[in-house]
């Protein structure tokens, strides 16, 4: 039969074939080509015949090419035909589908929807079909009926779309569903549609299958929806990350049922890879990209591990690479700025819950980066340099670092440094490939920028060599490299760059052997900085290379030690070896003895170091410390001074130079006896002879000691009558010779009390060198006094840490128990004495102490406050809290402050109480804010500014400041605000003379001399502060109003969340704007009070702005305004636009009567000097008005959104409109007129315009 069927479709005519075709049943026709196309025969050659005889212009013939379409279309989605065959059955019906009448391809596409919902397709193979049929039927120009209507073409597809996606797909045939549809002729809103349904049905996939699915959601979206489409991907990503995070921070039962890490990482990976190469390909797809992310930054879903590492990903491609890094700069910043926001202020935290912050994401992504996103690791090696570079210390001035910013932007640029040091480090610790980058470009940073600080690359080389030495000796050549340009860095880079590498010279001996090669040419250099890093080079190998029998490194000071390198060290270097080698050095810095008095200089500050970290090398160092100081030591025991001063000069025809640091010699010698003899010498006992060096040292400082004793000043030609001036050549060198005695005096003080053992005598001779010390700092001081440079005798101090700690040990708890058990009014000779009395001394000393330990010993403060409690237990150690602990102190040194406020009028010493102020501010820092001992420690302080009216300005400050830093980390401080502005008011008086204020003493504190310009600016910067917050917290709204707009299910519920933050706005602003109401009709004195309140009133409207403009947003997305804002709006109208405007008169007329004062005395400089100040006054009021007109204006768009009049209670003013005052005209014509009287007549011209130009003046004064 297929045979016939065949050969009559060769005939010219179809004719015979479509009486034989309509012989035959359907179904036989039907089963005649599943046999031949099973057995693989000539389906295809039967198939066309079987069309040709089916023409579409009669019916049967039609609906013989449906069945017989509908059938290839079963066989070929069944899987049994052979793979050449069911191409070329595609093949023949793709062709013919052009040919279906309208009606019959709805009824083929409404077959494929069929099947696709009911989950019959075998192979999905037959899906290459539809875009064919769809096409043809948007072709189609005839109406069709579709369901109860007639449809055109277009309608019916997108019927058929919509059915299509609105039913259930099959889990297997989503990627083929989404091929298809890239073949579909769409409009953009069925593109959406599409879209949509792909995105929903990620999570119903395996993980594996989702990278191909991406790619052919990403070739869908050239379409368009592209945001859409990436949209959904990172948020489908970042859900994704978010689950699998907990479950592996939580049961570990879970393991069972979850997708391995790694296996997440590679999907994400060949994800990541497949949306960069559709961004080189589309480039409005990178540009979507970018959008989404900047509009989104404050939504977790926007910004996560995923989209960083996709961002970084992008930054291979050049032209997005900039705006990359700058997008991911900023978040970094904002980041770390809302951090520091929050973490200051209750009232935020209360709001907002903490989101994880970006620097922890873009770790988690180098963590991740392991998993083959080579990728990645690129852009984030960059984006680390970035960061370092960017937000890294500032150029150095005068050895200085300046901070361009403010304090407050410090801490976040600091941390954003510190984030690109950890991805550099965390990056070199996990790719190997990449190291060798990271090495080269940090050398190179520190070797090229040598004018700026470089601190914080020394500190990440220091890392990654301490990380792994070992590993770095296959980078060991770019090290060696660095050296070479020693020589030409400053001191510090050097001491700092071989402080970094020294754990990798112990375990590599080319970098070593090349190092010294390096240090030996650069101590023979001209220049004396070469030769200054020589020195520092060489005295770290000397510490570092231990000799056999030297104490242990736990017995060191500093913490880089043999201890952190991970190899044994002595197995590369012996002992011997070592010994040889350090005493080379040795020999080689002899030489340095015969230099320059700052080579001299560094090589004593050197050897005590070395002393102490090598004890084996002490007969060398003490023997060349001997011989240098027998060159300038008087043998003769009854020869006055004991010492060579004169040799210590150097005179060179004018210059007079320092050419011996005598003080700094004696003093490296003292420390290294001391040290000996305490440390070394009990070890060594049977060694008898060596000990004559040290004998011979201790003789010559004990001499020295009781002839420096003897000495007069005479003795040293440094008395009163002696020449100290620095224009001439003696007073040069009696400077010198000045600074010289007293070093030696320090030293000698240090020695003596380090032997003393607490004997009497000796703390006799102390005595007695120290007012040596004192006659000679008097007399400078006393000339220094009377010439210019008074800051040129300043001179460090040779008293070692040591020693001052051990006197502070002694005196530390004197202080604190003398402090707080004797009170200063039972101290009345020391209030006689010149100077301060002990009591304020000691409590200084603590004040410092308690900064020290704060600013520099954070982690150990719990130790300290243990330390200061006397009565504390072994077994109670635990259990103290930081808290518990400070609050203790807190109630001794509340005591000290209520006993000073209760004293007398005439016995309060303000320094004191301010002094106790800064203590209790220390210590309050420590305290937890959640604590009671911080809730007791605020309603304290609460009570104080209420009960206490002392008149002392200083005092208030610090009392007030206290108050506001404890009540931010409680709640906010709106209220107080408002009660201090009460008060102000009432103490200052109204602008308006006429009318009295009620004075309302909520705060004892703010008083006559207190209320301005103390209170009233410490007020505003707190006002600030609010406004600052709030200003925040509407942008963070708008953000999430703004992506509710953009997102397509966005309804009026969506701003539900927003109401108790909307609220807590709008009572922040209502609180404060009674605030402003009260402070802008006081009479505030001229200044910075009347400055900083203009300035922010202007904030307050352009804040009051920025929430009009939110709920202009909200009511386009069809919210509402809540009634509270229609509140704020009514209050703003009738308490502070009007007096505003009040005061803004009050201002001109004080600056007009100011002006008219100047001129009247008829001085130019006061008329200048009052000119210059009424504009500063006067300059913020126009901003002031410009800000309230945008207010008013923005608010007469939001009436008309809203439907709701907003503007009834708004009285525009006439305080701009030009306005003349008859009575004061006249007197001023009068004025005029008596003026012009007594001129004569030729300077008639001259004296009209000034006085015109006056008159305008005194009219604009009187608007």
């Amino acid at each position: 039969m297929d045979q016939k069927i065949i050969s009559l479709a060769a005939e010219k005519t179809a004719d015979r074939l479509q009486e034989f075709l309509q012989s035959l049943k359907d179904n036989d026709l039907a089963n005649l080509l599943q046999n031949q196309a099973v057995k693989g025969k000539a389906a295809g050659a039967l198939l066309r015949a079987i069309f040709k005889g089916s023409p579409c212009s009669e019916e049967a013939g039609a609906l013989r090419r449906l069945k017989i379409y509908i059938c290839g279309i079963h066989l070929v989605e069944s899987g049994d035909l052979q793979k050449e065959v069911a191409s070329e059955i595609i093949g023949l019906l793709m062709l013919e589908a052009h040919n279906f009448p309208g009606p019959l391809l709805v009824e083929l596409a409404k077959e494929f929807v069929g099947a696709i919902e009911e989950g019959s397709l075998t192979t999905g193979k037959s899906l290459e079909l539809l875009p064919i049929i769809l096409t043809a039927l948007v072709a189609n120009k005839e109406n069709l009926a579709y369901g109860k209507g007639v449809l055109s073409g277009e309608e019916c597809k997108k019927q058929l779309i919509n059915t299509l996606c609105s039913g259930r797909w099959d889990r297997q045939y989503v990627i083929q569903l989404t091929s298809m549809f890239k073949d579909v002729p769409l409009t953009a809103e069925e593109v959406e549609f599409v879209m949509e349904k792909v995105l929903r049905m990620f999570s119903k996939l395996n993980l594996q299958e989702i990278p191909p699915l991406v790619y052919q959601l990403l070739v869908l979206s050239s379409k368009g929806s592209r945001r859409r489409a990436l949209e959904g991907i990172i948020t489908f990503f970042s859900e994704l990350d978010k689950q699998h995070n907990e479950e592996q921070s939580g049961d570990e039962l879970l393991d069972l049922v979850t997708v391995p890490s790694g296996e997440l990482r590679h999907v994400e990976g060949t994800v990541i890879l497949h949306i960069v190469f559709a961004i080189k390909l589309d480039s409005e797809l990178g540009r979507e990209l970018l959008k989404h992310l900047k509009a989104g930054q404050d939504f977790s879903n926007n910004i996560c591990p995923f989209s960083i590492a996709l961002l970084l990903s992008v930054t291979r491609i050049q032209r997005y690479e900039e705006q990359v890094f700058d997008l991911l700069k900023a978040s970094v910043v904002k980041s770390f700025k809302d951090l520091q926001l929050l973490q200051g202020s209750k009232f935020l935290q209360n709001l907002v819950t903490q989101r994880s912050c970006v620097s922890t994401m873009i770790l988690e992504v180098v963590k991740n980066s392991v998993h083959s996103w080579d990728h990645v690791t690129q852009g984030l090696v960059e984006f680390g340099f970035i960061l370092m570079d960017s937000y890294g210390p500032k150029k150095i001035l005068d050895g200085k670092t300046i901070e361009t910013s403010s304090s407050l932007s410090k801490i976040p640029n600091q941390h954003a440094c510190k984030l690109g040091a950890n991805i550099l480090l965390e990056t070199f610790k996990i790719h190997e490939m990449i190291r060798q980058e990271i090495l080269e470009q940090v050398l190179n940073r520190v070797v090229t920028r040598a004018s700026s600080p470089i601190s914080h690359y020394l500190d990440l080389l220091s890392s990654i060599i301490m990380y792994a030495p070992l590993v770095l000796q296959s980078c060991s050549s770019k090290v060696t490299e660095t050296f070479d340009y020693l020589s030409f860095l400053p001191l510090q880079t050097v001491q700092g760059l071989l402080k970094a590498v020294q754990p990798l010279l112990k375990v590599s001996m080319s970098v070593r052997d090349s190092l010294i090669l390096v240090l030996r040419k650069a101590m023979f250099a001209s220049q004396l900085d070469a030769r200054k890093s020589a020195v520092a080079g060489f005295l770290l190998l000397l510490k570092n290379f231990k000799v056999l029998g030297s104490l242990s490194s736990s017995q060191c000071s500093q913490s880089i030690g043999v201890s952190q390198v991970h190899v044994d060290v002595h197995s590369r270097y012996n002992s011997v070896a070592n010994e040889t080698f350090c005493l080379e050095i040795i020999d080689s810095l002899r030489r340095c003895l015969g230099q320059q008095a700052d080579v001299r200089l560094m090589l004593y500050e050197g050897f005590y170091d070395v002393l102490r970290r090598n004890s084996q090398l002490a007969n060398s160092i003490m023997q060349t410390l001997l011989s240098q100081l027998k060159q300038f030591y008087e043998p003769e025991p009854d020869v006055l001074p004991p010492l060579k001063l004169e040799a210590c000069i150097l005179t060179q025809g004018d210059r007079i130079s320092l050419q011996e640091p005598l003080d700094y010699l004696l003093c490296c010698v003292q420390h290294c006896l001391v040290w000996y003899k305490s440390r070394v010498m009990p070890l060594q006992q049977e060694e008898e002879e060596e000990e004559g060096f040290y004998q011979d040292l201790e003789d010559m400082l004990e001499s020295v000691t009781s002839r420096m004793i003897k000495s007069e000043l005479e003795d040293f030609e440094l008395d009163k009558s002696a020449d100290f001036s620095q224009n001439s050549g003696v007073g040069i060198k009696n400077n010198i010779c000045a600074s010289l005695v007293m070093g030696i005096c320090e030293v000698l003080i240090e020695y003596n009390f380090s032997i003393s053992n607490f004997s009497k005598n000796k703390f006799e001779e102390v005595l007695s060198l120290f007012m040596c010390y004192k006659k000679l700092s008097d007399i400078l001081n006393e000339k220094a006094g009377k010439g210019k440079a008074k800051t040129a005798n300043k001179m460090d101090s040779f008293l070692s840490m040591k020693f001052v700690s051990d006197l502070l040990t002694a005196l530390f708890r004197v202080l604190l128990w003398r402090y707080t058990s004797i009170p200063t009014s039972v101290e009345d000779l020391g209030k006689k004495e010149k100077g301060k009395s002990i009591s304020l001394l000691c409590l200084e000393g603590l004040q410092k102490i308690f900064s020290a330990v704060q600013q520099f010993y954070q982690p150990k403060i719990h130790h300290f406050l243990r330390a200061l409690d006397v009565t504390d237990n072994e077994g109670e150690e635990a259990e103290g809290s930081v808290s518990h602990r400070a609050a203790f102190q807190i109630r001794q040194f509340q005591r000290c402050l209520l006993n000073l406020l209760s004293s007398q009028e005439e016995d309060f010493d303000s320094k004191e109480a301010l002094l106790l102020v800064t203590v209790l501010s220390n210590l309050s820092r420590l305290l937890e804010p959640s604590s009671p001992q911080f809730v007791q420690m605020l309603s304290w302080t609460l009570k104080i500014c209420k009960e206490n009216s002392w008149e002392d300005a200083s005092f208030c400050k610090g009392l007030m400041n206290l108050l506001f830093s404890l009540h931010v980390l409680y709640k906010s401080p709106v209220t107080l605000l408002r009660d201090l502005s009460q008060d102000i008011h009432g103490h200052l008086g109204d602008i308006d003379q006429d009318i009295e204020v009620e004075k309302t003493n909520h705060f004892a504190m703010v008083n006559l001399r207190t209320a301005a310009p103390t209170v009233c600016l410490l007020v505003l910067s707190q006002a600030e502060k609010v406004l600052e917050e709030v200003d925040w917290l509407i942008t963070k709204l708008k953000g999430q109003v703004s992506q509710e707009i953009l997102s397509e299910e966005a309804s009026s519920q969506a701003t539900l969340p927003n109401h108790p933050v909307e609220k807590a706005i709008i009572m922040q602003l209502g609180t404060l704007l009674t605030f402003f109401h009260e402070l802008v009709q006081t009479a505030l004195p001229s200044g910075s009070c009347v400055d900083i309140l203009l300035k922010d009133l202007c904030k307050m409207y352009t804040i009051l702005t920025a929430l009009v403009r939110y709920y202009l947003q909200v009511c386009q997305s069809s919210g509402g305004i809540l009634k509270n804002m229609e509140k704020l709006v009514k209050l703003s109208g009738s308490h502070l636009t009007p007096l505003c405007y009040s005061f803004i008169s009050y201002i001109q007329n004080k600056s007009q009567s100011l002006t008219c004062t100047g001129e009247k005395k008829g001085k130019a400089p006061a008329v200048a000097t009052a000119m210059a100040r009424v504009l500063r006054e006067t300059k913020p009021i126009p901003n002031l008005i410009f800000a309230i007109e945008q207010y008013e204006k923005f608010l007469i768009h939001l009436s008309k959104k809203s439907k709701v009049n907003l503007m009834q209670h708004m009285k525009l003013s006439t305080s701009r409109d030009f306005k003349i005052k008859g009575n004061i005209l006249d007197v001023v014509l009068r004025e005029d007129e008596d003026d012009n009287e007594g001129t004569a007549s030729e300077h008639e011209g001259q004296n009209k315009e000034p006085a015109k130009k006056k008159r305008k003046k005194e009219m604009k004064c009187l608007s």
